[in-house]
């Protein structure tokens, strides 16, 4: 139900269709240093996904990667967690109206999962602002949609998308979230920045775990927009 990547670091991944692609999608736990539980993108919570994140701690925070990615079961953790703090990325709030948000997210991490956890807002895209996550103690990168990474275990269908998208056995945004980038300036500069963290692993949104070398994977995937 649960992967342990690194100490206090654990993963859930399930399946996801999109535009008929199976791409999975991949939510990260992270055990704070003051125990409780930071989740992004979180997954739909089935009885055995809550039973397993109890053996972890409690959940106290649940962040999405952008208003389109990791929000749509964000209500099952409001009523399974009463003290959860559901945290919103740019423009959630407008989309998820059914939903009261207890903090907006940018570029500087809430004190509470700053020893564990930095983020960083990536610019640059006409439609959607996306976070990134940099968990310091495993030194591990935290994507969502600007990071595909489909590898050899996916279908062949999703294999074959991927090629022709740029994503195949190499991290990085899919077509039709490049061709809505207005501000490539900007969005190098985010990149870059992300680029600074002294990570290893990389955790894409959807695709495969890079589980070493992850910085230079980044580089090579995003050398486009370098």
């Amino acid at each position: 139900m649960l992967t342990r990547l690194d100490d206090r670091l654990w993963i859930h991944e399930e399946p996801l269709r999109f535009l008929g692609f199976e791409i999975g999608r991949i939510m990260t736990v992270v055990r704070l240093s003051s125990g409780g539980l930071f989740v992004q993108s979180p997954a739909e919570l089935t009885d055995e996904l809550e039973a397993a994140l109890a053996d972890l701690g409690e959940v106290r925070f649940v962040a999405p990667a952008s208003k389109l990615h990791g929000h749509l079961y964000m209500e099952q953790y409001r009523a399974a967690y009463p003290e959860v703090e559901l945290l919103a990325a740019p423009g959630l709030a407008v989309r998820r109206s059914d939903l009261e948000f207890d903090q907006l997210l940018g570029d500087t991490p809430d004190p509470r999962w700053a020893p564990d956890v930095d983020q960083l807002a990536i610019l640059g895209n006409r439609w959607l602002t996306e976070l990134a996550f940099f968990h310091r103690p495993s030194r591990t990168l935290v994507l969502g949609d600007v990071g595909y990474h489909i590898g050899p275990s996916s279908p062949l269908k999703t294999r074959l998308m991927a090629r022709l998208a740029g994503v195949y056995r190499s991290i990085g945004p899919p077509a039709d979230f490049r061709r809505t980038i207005t501000n490539d300036a900007t969005f190098r500069r985010c990149i870059r920045d992300v680029l600074a963290w002294d990570f290893d692993r990389v955790v894409p949104g959807h695709g495969e775990v890079i589980e070493t070398r992850g910085k230079e994977a980044v580089i090579e995937g995003f050398e486009r927009f370098l």
